[in-house]
């Protein structure tokens, strides 16, 4: 039931017109990320302790995170496969401007 939701919210995103800067990118993230990783980027408690989902607020994670990790890991989702491979679902402009979002998150 997850994988079909998922698929549904990628399907929705993908079908709108993004130019790839960041204020497309919040709206990427609001349709495509923000269930998992709520609305500011960080999770609640539930999904953060039950998933494993990251916090894209935290300093830790800005400390190391580039817009060539963060397009690459919603390009292909995560190793234990929980985030979904975004690839397909949203076109090269929506990953590249939810990634520069996501890289405005902590600031």
């Amino acid at each position: 039931m997850r994988a079909v939701w998922i698929v549904i919210v990628v399907g929705a995103c993908a079908s709108g017109s993004v130019a790839g800067d960041v204020k497309d990118g919040k709206a990427v993230f609001a349709q495509a990320c923000s269930t998992c990783h709520g609305p500011t980027g960080k999770p609640d408690e539930t999904m953060a302790a039950k998933l494993g989902v990251r916090d894209l607020t935290a300093p830790e994670f800005h400390a190391r995170a580039t817009k060539e990790l963060v397009v690459n890991q919603v390009r292909r989702g995560s190793a234990n496969h929980i985030m979904p491979s975004f690839e397909g679902g949203l076109t090269d402009q929506q990953i590249d401007a939810v990634a520069a979002y996501v890289l405005t998150l902590a600031k």
